[in-house]
């Protein structure tokens, strides 16, 4: 009887090492039989080739054992708990994360989640913590050198203490730069080019003593339900100044737009770019004197659907070069451009009306991140279970939270049919709701998203139009019912819970069925691992490149 000496006899304790021996046991049919050794006992040996191959399975065990959970919070939770990642746990930079939704794109993996937990109870754009106002004092808009009219009107509003964004921001507007300010929604972006726009605008009254007969300060954003909602603060800021807010929006005819401006020109006019481009072609109002041109949503408005009308808007404007050409005599116009995410085209429009060396780039330091103080969870679930999963979810809440004010939830679809279909579904299971999306009329959409923000109904389904700059304060909860098609669009669409001033914990559900939507939670699990920002954004403005211009070599 033979004795065979291989050494690997441990490998039979797990189910991957007993499928290698008995890899290994096929494969003797070509080891070599030695002569006896001293002992008379022949010895086998085993290939190079085989002892390799053992040799992985063992590194493979090892590295599949390391532990990413310690003690303390969680960062990533999910079904499998062997998976979960503490927040003190940092991966290496080569570190290749093992991801809870790697195998999500087999049948089998229906029911599986697991969740970004929040790490923060405070949102990282607020300026301060409660901790943090106990070491030391907490900056407020007087540090600003903001009128005191403007603060006290912010006092009546309960707003107080300014954000990140508006500490970096505000200071830069008042001394006369061109602005690209790129930070997390809800950061406070509105606020930090009304207030020393308003700020300027009431110098200007005082030393003139009269009213301007132009339009002096315009800001541009790319729907009219946006439009009402800056026009609303910026009337709110106007009242104590002795100021006017109009607005000129889309969906109205050529005759309403005039009508605007029969009673006069205002100081302060928000526009949609459509209604806008409408305006300037049959000369209804003169933008020659204008002094301050935000464009708001810029990664929108630079996106190729808007940039050719936003481009024909630029060239009735003066932008300054420097800050010295806003003062007397010049007085060029500030040119503000403000949005949660870069805009790819930005150097290729501006570069045509300003020089890109004199705009003054405020980025936020967690620009394109996950946002650290809103829990999300991401579920893969089939298709037909999503309304039974979303009903669920409602419930939850409803029991969690107690009666209507902090309740509110958004539900994203990716098409206007889909918006309708689940709404007839909800219907039917007694789910009170209301519907926005961008086949509706615009006046009919403003109307329901008024409703809505006053707590008149408690869930909004919606399309991508109610994802880019409303103020969802009173919003608890957002559901991607589909899943967005690109990073961007799923950082506006969590954007709008853990809002300043809003929902402390602000929460997002997203539905995950296909297989192109598992790529993207890879991405997004393996940023939130990483602690690092999404793959694939803009993170920052360059000169746009020259275009080549072929010419014939002469013979």
């Amino acid at each position: 009887m033979l004795s065979l000496k291989v050494g690997y006899s441990t490998l039979a304790s797990s189910r991957v090492y007993q499928t290698q021996l008995s890899r290994l046991s096929t494969a003797c049919v070509y080891f070599s039989i030695c002569p006896a050794s001293a002992e008379g006992i022949p010895v086998i040996r085993v290939p190079r080739s085989v002892q390799n191959r053992v040799e992985n399975v063992k590194q493979t065990r090892v590295i599949n054992k390391i532990s990413t959970s310690k003690a303390g919070k969680l960062l990533i939770q999910g079904r499998n708990a062997s998976l979960n990642q503490s927040v003190g746990y940092t991966h290496g930079k080569f570190d290749v994360p093992t991801l809870c939704s790697k195998g999500w794109k087999h049948k089998k993996s229906f029911g599986d989640y697991f969740t970004v937990n929040n790490i923060k109870s405070v949102a990282p754009f607020v300026s301060a913590s409660k901790e943090e106002e106990i070491k030391k004092p907490v900056k407020t808009f007087h540090r600003l050198q903001i009128s005191t009219e403007l603060i006290e009107t912010l006092e009546r509003s309960n707003i107080i203490h300014p954000t990140t964004v508006q500490l970096q921001t505000i200071p830069k507007v008042m001394r006369g730069h061109n602005i690209l300010c790129a930070a997390e929604t809800g950061s406070g972006k509105t606020l930090s080019y009304l207030l020393p726009i308003m700020h300027k605008l009431q110098l200007s009254k005082e030393i003139n003593h009269e009213a301007s007969p132009e339009i002096r300060a315009m800001v541009v954003v790319p729907s009219r339900e946006l439009a009402e909602q800056v026009a609303s603060v910026s009337k709110t800021l106007c009242i104590p100044l002795g100021l006017e807010t109009r607005t000129v929006g889309g969906g109205r005819g050529v005759g309403r737009i005039k009508g605007v401006f029969k009673r006069g020109v205002p100081d302060v006019l928000v526009a949609t770019p459509g209604a806008l481009v409408k305006a300037l072609r049959r000369r209804c109002l003169d933008l020659s004197h204008l002094r301050f041109l935000v464009v708001d949503e810029a990664d929108t408005m630079f996106d190729p659907s808007f940039s050719d009308m936003l481009e024909e808007i630029l060239q009735h404007v003066e932008i300054a070069s420097a800050p010295a050409e806003t003062q007397d005599p010049l007085n060029k116009a500030q040119l503000l451009a403000i949005g949660a995410t870069f805009p790819g085209g930005v150097g290729d429009v501006l570069s045509r009306v300003t020089d890109l060396g004199s705009i003054v780039v405020i980025k936020s330091k967690m620009l394109h991140f996950l946002m650290p103080h809103v829990k999300q969870t991401f579920l893969k679930v089939r298709g037909q279970d999503k309304v039974l999963e979303l009903n669920h979810y409602l419930k939850r809440l409803q029991q969690e939270h107690g009666g209507a004010g902090g309740n509110a939830v958004l539900v994203f679809c990716n098409k206007s049919s889909t918006v309708n279909w689940l709404g007839y579904s909800l219907e039917e299971m007694g789910v009170p709701h209301t519907r926005i999306q961008g086949e509706m009329p615009a006046v009919v959409r403003t109307g329901i998203f008024h409703r809505f923000q006053k707590s008149t109904t408690d869930i909004l389904l919606c399309t991508d139009v109610a994802s880019r700059g409303l103020d969802t304060s009173r919003v608890r909860l957002v559901v991607n019912y589909d899943f967005p098609q690109s990073h961007t669009d799923y950082i506006h669409r969590a954007g709008r819970v853990g809002r300043a001033g809003g929902c402390e914990d602000g929460e997002v559900l997203s539905f995950v069925t296909h297989p192109w939507e598992v790529e993207l939670v890879q991405k997004i699990e393996t940023a939130a691992r990483r602690r690092t920002s999404l793959p694939g954004m803009e993170s920052a403005i360059r000169e746009p490149e020259p275009k080549v211009v072929e010419t014939e070599e002469l013979s």
